[in-house]
């Protein structure tokens, strides 16, 4: 430690030593907020006495939230079991949170008197928020979608749960190096969480592998095999300006102590002893560990099973306890209480589970288990993506889950014998509508077909989507069930996503609206439109933004050491890496803008639009292509930057381990973003709903929700390019049969890199996936090279719209304020209504 940060500690610590330490739970007041705190200080301690650092002052900070959040939290419980209401209960392998500090106080309304309490300790509460780690317990969009949705559920005040895993290392912690992305192990619970409470008293045991033992009178049961305990850590989830406040239940596995075998152990066989112990780390221990060999496929599917199992469980627990004192009751009032929705096809083994636990545990027949399992059960669809419509080996499943297969296999006889005696025009698409895949070389569960089979309703995520899946993924069974599927156009929580992470910009809007209703319904943002062209409120608007990028600058030179231009344009594109998702059509566009200045006189160069390119995301750590992608705009980018022919006018950064809490800078500091994925790939997207919200214009394809975004914002204010969804078949076939012709443009760039501009490193392999007629791969499938010159003529549009600021102000303001149906409050009022079944059931 450094003389200064000694004498910051001791300072901190003499501060905090004048205020009381007493516990004020529900503090509303600066003054016993500051108390309430310093009691988690002294009789909550974490570290060691006398310290009162950021550190120790975040999680004493926490801590007295949690106070508050945990009073609300009984409260609510206690009002859901007294009243009994339907209730949802999401169940997602992911949930990407964020900071939980911002947010909590931001949503129970007391940041101002938490600001004015650690100003009374000696500290700023930025610098507190800075110390809280990301819950490392999802990935993508869709853990980001569940997180909103969540927030949404609390803020309606609808009865509802979420249901995930405690994930102890996450996916992985990005850290880029001159070799490209290097992956380690998240630390985000290398000490604790403050916000999630153990509930000892709440454990269920989950079984794995053994067999189906049959008894005289043909009962069957699941016995043998392992059993680990499914531990409850739950995270309180506060609505905004509400007193509900619901759960995000997260599962820990874990072995008792009679699994541990002190002989063993005593005999030196220490690892033989500990086995089940190990086993059941491994099963939290990382979201989405790595399936290339047979142990992986094994621990992908214990998750997913040790989800579902854990989360039904518990529903039954619930439903059974709510029951207790109130007569009679029926397995058929089951769905009446009880609706479980399934966040994309990992918690599928939910519908088997269910099955087994009404007939194997409750003693319920078939026809009864089936009737209350499917209309307990929705389905929500989040891609049509080949690869990830899970199929999973059908002999890995009969090892890890024999009685599980029994149950697929029946459902599968049942829905067979039903196409031939009510639909024999569909008997010759059988064996690609049927559960089980028979193929003999690779037999596999088809788990997208179990869930459309299953569920009483099954939607998708945007219309573009939703209709995608109803013409072409599913038609066959829209043809038997047409009012089954639905579509949900996601949303996203405008209290994270503008309140709270662009405080200035949300001000000036809630200035000019003269009201904050917009927070809670994001419709009212309509009324921007009137003072779109007015010079004062362009004047505002105008600085909000640079502020946000003045504060995204300084973000950038910290984390990359890359000093960036505020004044240049900032051009976003953070996601997932992906091919689908055509960062790789991002980097060739900034190759090419790279040569052509190089090209350009100094004279030429000043008329140019300066440009800031930043691209962000994680490539999972197998996907070597996209780990390429990540390497090539490191590279480009260390070339630009040392530039000072261009360096002025370009930018390139890749902005290391993208997560929640980065977007929440670069987000509101964007000024154009790229949503560039081939169309009829990308089921919604919700960064886009993000960008818009904040006033950013948009470049993209016709593709999952920019096709709405684009008819609410106005087509005026998108830049549009590159084929459309129907186009995309036909273009491939094109491209096979030799008939593309690339643009000049393309072949230019790629010849650029091959000429060895940006280093040595082969990128041969990842310029040969874009060749069509080369025979490699799929050949260009997601046809970035047909899209290229379309992509840059777009460009070309952006620069002269940002030459004229009166007119991208405009735009942008246009943008927030057509951003009112991408609220996750619309969304989830419609899934409650149109799926659900529930009401609001607001705390007393």
């Amino acid at each position: 430690m450094t003389t200064t940060e000694k004498s910051n500690g001791a300072t901190g610590y003499g501060v905090a030593a004048k205020i009381p330490a007493s516990a004020h739970p529900m503090a509303g007041e600066p003054k016993e907020i500051a108390s309430n705190i310093n009691y988690h200080v002294r009789y909550s301690p974490h570290f060691s006495a006398f310290k009162f650092e950021p550190e120790q002052a975040y999680y004493a900070t926490a801590e007295s939230v949690r106070d508050r959040l945990v009073q609300q939290w009984n409260e609510t419980y206690l009002h859901y079991h007294k009243v009994d209401p339907k209730q949802t209960y999401y169940l997602s392998m992911e949930y990407l949170q964020g900071r939980a500090l911002t947010n909590a106080i931001g949503n129970l309304n007391i940041q101002d008197a938490y600001a004015d309490a650690l100003n009374k300790l000696g500290h700023k509460l930025e610098e507190i928020v800075e110390q809280e780690k990301d819950a490392a317990l999802g990935n993508g969009g869709l853990g980001r979608l569940a997180s909103c949705f969540l927030d949404s559920m609390a803020t309606l005040n609808l009865p509802a749960w979420g249901y995930g895993l405690r994930y102890r290392y996450g996916l992985f912690k990005q850290r880029i190096t001159k070799e490209g992305q290097e992956e380690s192990a998240d630390d985000w619970l290398e000490k604790f969480s403050p916000w999630e409470v153990v509930r000892h008293d709440v454990v269920y045991p989950v079984r794995f592998f053994g067999q189906v033992e049959v008894q005289p009178s043909g009962f069957r049961k699941w016995v043998g095999g392992e059993v680990v305990k499914a531990l409850a850590y739950d995270v309180p989830i506060p609505g905004y300006k509400t007193k509900n406040t619901i759960s995000l239940r997260l599962w820990e596995a874990k072995a008792s102590a009679e699994d541990f075998n002190l002989f063993q152990f005593n005999d030196g066989k220490y690892e033989s002893a500990a086995q089940l112990h190990s086993s059941a780390q491994q099963i939290c221990a990382v979201l989405y560990p790595g399936d290339a060999t047979e142990n992986g496929k094994l621990l992908r599917l214990k998750q997913q099973f040790f989800l579902c199992s854990a989360s039904l469980q518990d529903m039954i627990c619930t439903f059974k306890e709510r029951k207790v004192g109130k007569g009679s009751w029926k397995w058929s009032e089951f769905p009446s209480k009880v609706a479980v929705q399934l966040n994309d096809t990992h918690p599928t083994l939910a519908i088997p589970e269910l099955m087994r636990l009404l007939m194997d545990d409750e003693g319920l027949g078939w026809d009864e288990a089936w009737d209350v399992t499917t209309r307990t059960i929705a389905y929500t669809n989040h891609t049509v993506l080949p690869e990830a419509l899970e199929k999973w080996s059908q002999a890995v499943m009969w090892k890890l889950l024999p009685r599980h297969m029994e149950i697929i296999e029946e459902i599968d006889k049942r829905f067979m014998e039903m196409i031939h005696s009510t639909r024999p025009d569909l008997e010759s698409k059988l064996p690609s509508m049927r559960i089980l895949d028979k193929n003999p070389q690779k037999p596999v569960v088809r788990m997208a077909n179990l869930c459309v089979v299953s569920a009483h309703t099954v939607n998708g995520v945007a219309q573009l989507h939703s209709d995608i899946l109803k013409s072409e993924l599913f038609a066959d069974y829209v043809s038997i069930w047409p009012t089954k599927f639905q579509n949900k156009t996601n949303g996203i929580t405008p209290r994270r996503w503008l309140r709270f992470c662009s405080p200035q910009l949300s001000n000036i809007i809630t200035k000019w609206l003269k009201t904050d209703q917009w927070v809670t319904n994001l419709d009212l943002l309509t009324d921007l439109r009137k003072f779109a062209d007015k010079t004062d409120f362009q004047a505002e608007w105008e600085s909000a933004k640079m502020a946000n990028k003045q504060r995204l600058a300084q973000y950038i030179l910290k984390v990359t050491g890359v000093t960036i231009d505020p004044n240049s344009l900032f051009d976003i594109q953070v996601k997932r890496i992906h091919e689908y998702k055509r960062q790789l059509l991002n980097i060739l566009g900034a190759i090419y803008r790279y040569k052509k200045l190089k090209e350009m006189s100094p004279e030429e160069r000043k008329s140019t639009t300066s440009r800031t390119i930043m691209i962000g995301g994680k490539a999972f750590a197998t996907y070597t292509n996209a780990k390429r992608i990540v390497k090539l705009v490191c590279d480009v980018g260390a070339v630009v930057n040392n530039d000072p022919e261009v360096n002025s006018y370009l930018k390139v950064v890749f902005v290391p381990n993208y997560n929640v809490s980065v977007a929440e800078v670069l987000i509101p500091g964007s000024e154009l973003s790229q949503h560039i994925s081939t169309a009829g790939m990308e089921a919604s997207g919700t960064s886009n709903m993000k960008f818009s919200l904040n006033g950013c214009l948009i470049i993209g394809t016709l593709d999952g929700a920019n096709v709405e975004i684009r008819e609410e914002i106005g087509e005026e204010n998108f830049f549009l390019f590159g084929a459309t969804a129907d186009e995309v078949p036909q273009l491939r076939k094109d491209r096979e049969n030799g008939l593309f012709k690339p643009d000049p443009r393309f072949e230019e760039a790629k010849q650029f890199i091959r000429s060895g501009a940006f280093g040595s490193y082969d990128y041969n392999p990842l310029l040969e996936s874009l060749e069509g007629n080369s025979g490699y791969g799929r050949g260009d499938y997601f046809l970035v090279g047909h899209d290229f010159p379309s992509y840059m003529d777009a460009q070309a549009r952006v620069d002269e719209a940002y030459k004229d600021r009166k007119r991208w102000t405009k735009m942008s303001i246009l943008s927030t304020a057509g951003s009112g149906k991408f609220s996750s409050d619309r969304t989830i009022s419609q899934y409650a209504k149109e799926i659900w079944n529930i009401e609001e059931c607001r705390v007393p």
